[in-house]
């Protein structure tokens, strides 16, 4: 009857919102019967259904009163499932003018609650949304991004659910779901990739398309997409570890982003992969074959991570090291056990990794301990400055040194007032410490910093310092275990099987790791039952062993000399390593001097004298292996014991090595074509003279100050150098030994100039001769210097080279191979970082740092260095040859690039009054050759052209030192108040276009072409020729570290008021392939005119300089 009456809408609309307005927990299920009696027919019996009695209805079965009306919510969804045939048109009629037409009206709530609508009406009755859902396809790619939004979060809650067919069911709105993966929303995109931890868990044979999906989107542009991605992944395996771990694609997915840009991914993937392999250690019966198989390399992926930049990294390695890798909560044996497995499975690179682990974490135990023994000292300003330079080499060890050093500073003084605090820190740094001991300490240290929270930044500055330096997996106990287990291995025992070690390997691979643990945990070693056990491992037979053993007991003695505390077992030691040295190859017998020496404290004389005369028994003897082995035994005997056997030891190297060996050459001419072999493939008589070489470098090294003999060494290295490694040029050995032997002399020249003394012996020409070997023609000869050459300055600001090597890097710039040149561009670079850290520690702990102090540390002196080799280069024929002045340039923006535009301390004026005061110098080796002035007055000319187009800044700021001219390379004027302002480039080089420092930075200013004046119309009175030898190199693509510097684009130069007085020009930057006409003969002109106007009237007498510019 109600249906009859006009106004029977408004009626059931009341009715409805009325009865769903008074259901509730107190009616019975018969009440709730009969409401339902009662509502069904008006649906059912009416005929249709309005919005308005749509919107009462649907409203009960979305939030908030579904939360808060259960029993409405109840009643509404038994009315749509006993109505759903009729009301199915009406609620399809709903959908299809919001959905489709985009027709709605703003007065019914549901208009706002779309989404969840269909949402619970899937849940209620999916039979209603039968044409409904195939709608969603178009506004799933609407234009507006509130529309896909909306449309992907319930499509993913729908299609995620637990037993849903909704994506076999609708196939085609499954594949349009997968291409908002894809979407230009990051924020769609991220709310795809957060759903795919319940696909994967949810739907087994979705699995294929979402870790597709997954893949895609690991390489996403946006961070906050590639975070969910790994988020998303290991979430999975939180809750469902077979998920991942059975997926090789998705491991994979892990692997790749443990390489991300973003610290906070590459964080969250490693410490996923290192759950993964904590799951493998602990049940590695049980694990599917995919992560079998990842295992192999998530050890290697995690340690690479030690590599990446940022103190963050390491601290996110070494933590994984202790918690999950190596877990240090394990028994001893086990946790020994699981150290080999890694050590004995990782990679190389990985190894190289461990071991820079292990010597960082030790450098910062040292470093604590350092300053609990300051501490510990009587009050005073000594010790105060003592502990000030300790905090800050401490808070170099963690992530933002500048503002941990304000929380290293109060530890410090926390520990001077905390007798108890400075006790349990002091036990923590006992070299003798038990992994137990340390980690009581740990939690005694923690409880007196605070409340252990977030905010307690103190707290958690000490608390990452201390992890860094703790010893919770290494002590005396697990050394005895580990020494047992190599043991066994060695006797291919059954440890191999139990660890699943790789027989071929293992027994190396567990050698070594005793190795590098007896450097960073000597103390553990001292027990009888230990060294026993490593003198034990002698007796397999295997070419790697002894050199290890020794080594490691080498570093057991540095700590304390086994003769002082086990002299009978030092008895053991010298018959071993007398036998080694008699009998051993070359690398035994280095080690077995080593050994000795090491772990001899005072009777030298009586332990070294049957040595000397095996050796001297072995020189005497066949030019036979015993013959070389007896060669590096003396070399290391020479420069670890110089003075005990000063006489005995000299007449050796002069009769047999230097007058028997290098004097002469009794093999047959070796003939052959190829300009380089394996050092094996040598004949004996080079080898024995490349060890020759080095004997007299380490001999030189041990007497440090015999400037004599130094001298003579340095001629006769110099000679082979010079006649291209052929000393008697009767042209017996072949191009690859040749090249083996100037490579030899040239490495004995650097190693003997690290030392103080007779490094400084070295003569000018010898240098210039030396660096020749940079731009050799055979690569393998230029590769290895410069890693020697980088080697030399590793020990930086000790024994290291002077300043002056680093101008052999220039050569480098003109390497035609583009490894080669990023190599050498690498380690530039990574010198001058060194050097320039270490003037920013010294001036911070208010050392010495004056401008006399570091005018020989700071490398932006480098540069009167490289002008003098690059002049001497014997490529560098005439000033006419204007190809090879173009590769002159760009060598010197091979050494100037890092110099100016990476450089927070560069200054302008001080590059400019420093080229200009070379020029206004001569040849020190040749002070009256026209030429070689002219050579160097060319270069200056190039060098200035660069540094006044690559300049940014002009500002006349004060440098940290003064411009001075080292007197070895560079004769002064005699007129104080000379001025060479002449320019002595071709005007062909001036008019050049493109290159550094030629058509980079013109300028707008006119020049008379009088200005531009070429070396050959010079009126300066010049000097005697020097001798030239030929030496062709060819010119070579410019690369540095990240690009290539042939084509960098140019960087825009600021204008000055201040280059010349009373002138005002601009500078503009072009690139390399501009067409603009570019006028660089002004360039250089004004550099020059600059130059000469910013040093007018100063004397070029700066400081006294120094004859090498070493580090005192």
């Amino acid at each position: 009857m109600i249906c009859e009456l006009e106004e029977c809408n408004e009626i059931c609309i009341a009715l409805f919102h009325l009865m769903f307005k008074i259901v509730n927990d107190e009616h019975s299920s018969k009440v709730k019967k009969f409401i339902l009696d009662v509502l069904c027919p008006l649906i059912s019996d009416s005929d249709g259904v309005s919005n308005e009695l749509l919107d009462v209805i649907l409203t009960n079965v979305v939030e908030p009163v579904k939360s808060q009306r259960k029993y409405a919510y109840n009643l509404a969804r038994e009315l749509i499932i006993k109505t759903s045939e009729h009301l199915e048109p009406y609620i399809q009629q709903f959908f299809n003018h919001v959905l489709i037409l985009g027709k709605d009206d703003d007065k019914l709530f549901i208009k706002k609650k779309v989404y969840d609508l269909i949402y619970e009406l899937n849940h209620i009755c999916p039979s209603i949304l039968l044409a409904v859902l195939p709608q969603l396809e178009f506004k799933i790619k609407s234009t507006d991004e509130k529309e896909r939004m909306g449309s992907v979060a319930l499509l993913a809650k729908m299609f995620s659910e637990p037993n849903s067919t909704l994506a076999a069911r609708h196939k085609a709105l499954w594949q349009v779901f997968l291409g908002r993966f894809n979407d230009i929303s990051v924020k769609i995109r991220i709310k795809c990739v957060q759903y795919t931890m319940h696909f994967l868990l949810n739907h087994p044979k979705l699995r294929g398309d979402i870790t597709e999906a997954l893949k895609a989107r690991q390489h996403d542009p946006e961070e906050n997409v590639r975070f969910e991605v790994v988020v998303a992944i290991f979430a999975t395996a939180k809750k469902d570890f077979e998920v991942v771990s059975s997926s090789e694609d998705l491991l994979n997915v892990v692997k790749e982003r443990t390489l991300d840009k973003k610290f906070k991914i590459r964080k969250e993937a490693m410490e996923g992969l290192a759950l993964i392999y904590y799951k493998h250690l602990t049940n590695p019966e049980v694990v599917p074959d995919a992560t079998k198989n990842a295992v192999k390399w998530i050890k290697d992926k995690i340690l690479y991570g030690y590599y990446t930049p940022g103190i963050d990294n390491r601290l996110l390695v070494e933590k994984l090291m202790v918690t999950k890798l190596v877990p240090y909560t394990l028994d001893t044996v086990n946790r020994m056990k699981k150290m080999y497995i890694l050590f004995g499975t990782i990679d190389p690179n990985a190894t190289k990794a461990f071991i820079e682990m292990q010597r960082h974490q030790w450098q910062v135990r040292k470093s604590i301990s350092d300053l609990v023994h300051q501490i510990k000292l009587p009050a005073s300003e000594e010790r105060n400055k003592m502990i000030a330079s300790m905090n800050n080499t401490l808070s170099k060890f963690l992530p933002e040194p500048v503002k941990a050093l304000e929380n290293i500073k109060k530890f410090s003084l926390h520990l001077v007032s905390n007798m108890e605090l400075l006790k349990y820190v002091e036990k923590f740094c006992d070299p003798y410490v038990t992994c137990k001991e340390s980690v009581e300490c740990l939690q005694i240290i923690y409880r007196q910093l605070g409340t252990p929270n977030m905010a307690n930044i103190y707290l958690n500055t000490v608390k990452k310092l201390m992890e860094r330096g703790s010893s919770v997996i290494v002590d005396a106990d697990g050394i005895w275990s580990l020494v047992q287990l190599v043991q066994d291995v060695l006797k291919n025992g059954e440890t191999i099987t139990e660890l699943d070690l790789d027989p071929d390997t293992a027994g190396e691979k567990g050698l070594r790791l005793l190795f590098v643990l007896t450097f960073t945990f000597p103390a553990h070693f001292n027990h009888k039952d230990t060294i026993k056990g490593l003198l034990n491992c002698l007796d397999a037979k295997h070419e790697y062993v002894a050199p290890l053993v020794l080594a490691s007991l080498s570093f057991i003695g540095k700590f304390k000399p086994i003769s002082e505390i086990f002299p009978d077992l030092h008895m053991v030691i010298r018959k071993i390593c007398n036998e080694y040295i008699r009998n051993g190859t070359p690398k035994e017998a280095k080690h077995a001097i080593r050994c000795l020496y090491a772990n001899t404290k005072d009777n030298i004389e009586e332990v070294f004298s049957p040595v000397l005369e095996i050796i001297k028994e072995n020189l005497n003897g066949e030019k036979n292996r015993f013959f070389l082995t007896a060669i590096v035994a003396l070399g290391h005997l020479a420069f670890y014991i110089p003075d005990k056997f000063r006489a005995g030891i000299k007449n050796l190297i002069s009769r047999k090595i230097v007058k028997d060996l290098m004097m002469n050459d009794l093999t047959a001419a070796r003939g052959g074509t190829d300009t380089w072999a394996d050092y094996e493939d040598l004949c004996l008589e080079t080898q024995c003279k490349l060890e020759g070489f080095k004997l007299m470098a380490r001999w030189l090294l041990g007497l440090k100050t015999d400037t004599i003999n130094a001298q003579k060494t340095f001629r006769m290295l110099n000679a082979i150098i010079e006649n291209g490694g052929d000393l008697l040029e009767k042209g017996k050995p072949n191009p690859a030994e040749r090249a083996w032997l100037r490579l030899g002399a040239g490495c004995a020249i650097l190693k003997i100039c690290e030392q103080k003394g007779v490094g400084d012996m070295v003569a000018v020409n010898h240098m210039y001769n030396l660096a020749e070997l940079a731009a050799d023609p055979v690569p393998q000869v230029r590769e290895k210097i410069i890693k020697k050459l980088h080697k030399g300055f590793k020990s930086f600001p000790y024994k290291s080279l002077p300043l002056d090597f680093m101008g052999i890097y220039v050569l480098s710039g003109f390497d035609e191979d583009k490894k080669l040149k990023m190599t050498a561009k690498s380690f530039l670079q990574a010198d001058i970082n060194k050097r320039s850290d270490y003037v920013k520690s010294r001036m911070l702990s208010g050392g010495d740092s004056g401008p006399q102090n570091i005018s020989h540390q700071l490398a932006d002196y480098m540069l009167v260095f490289v002008v003098a080799i690059l002049a001497h280069h014997k490529a560098f024929s005439s000033l006419q040859d204007v190809e090879h002045l173009k590769r002159i340039r760009q060598a010197l923006w091979f050494v100037l690039e890092p110099l100016i535009t990476k450089n927070e301390n560069y200054s302008y004026p001080f590059y400019q009054d420093m080229i200009q005061k070379i020029k206004n110098c001569s040849d020190a080796l040749n002070p009256d050759d026209e030429t070689a002035n002219h050579k160097i007055y060319a270069v200056c000319d190039l060098a200035n052209g660069i540094v006044h187009s690559r300049s940014k800044t002009f500002a006349r700021k004060p440098f940290l030192a003064e411009p001075t001219i080292p007197v070895s390379y560079y004769k002064l004027s005699d007129n104080p108040s000379y001025q060479n302002t002449q320019v002595y480039v071709p005007e062909e080089i001036l008019l050049s276009k493109g290159g550094v420092g030629g058509g980079l930075a013109g300028t707008s200013a006119p020049t008379s072409a009088a200005a531009v004046t070429t070396a050959a119309s010079t009126t300066r009175t010049t000097h005697a020729s020097e001798n030239d030898v030929e030496d062709r190199i060819t010119d070579g693509e410019d690369g540095g570290a990240n690009d290539d510097t042939g084509s960098i684009d140019n960087e825009t130069a600021s204008s000055s008021s201040n280059i010349t007085s009373g002138s005002k020009r601009s500078l503009r930057s072009t690139n390399n392939d501009s067409t603009a006409e570019d006028d660089t003969a002004t360039t250089i002109t004004m550099a020059t005119t600059a130059a000469v106007s910013e040093t007018n009237g100063q004397s070029t007498k700066g400081p006294p300089p120094r004859k090498r510019t070493r580090n005192t």
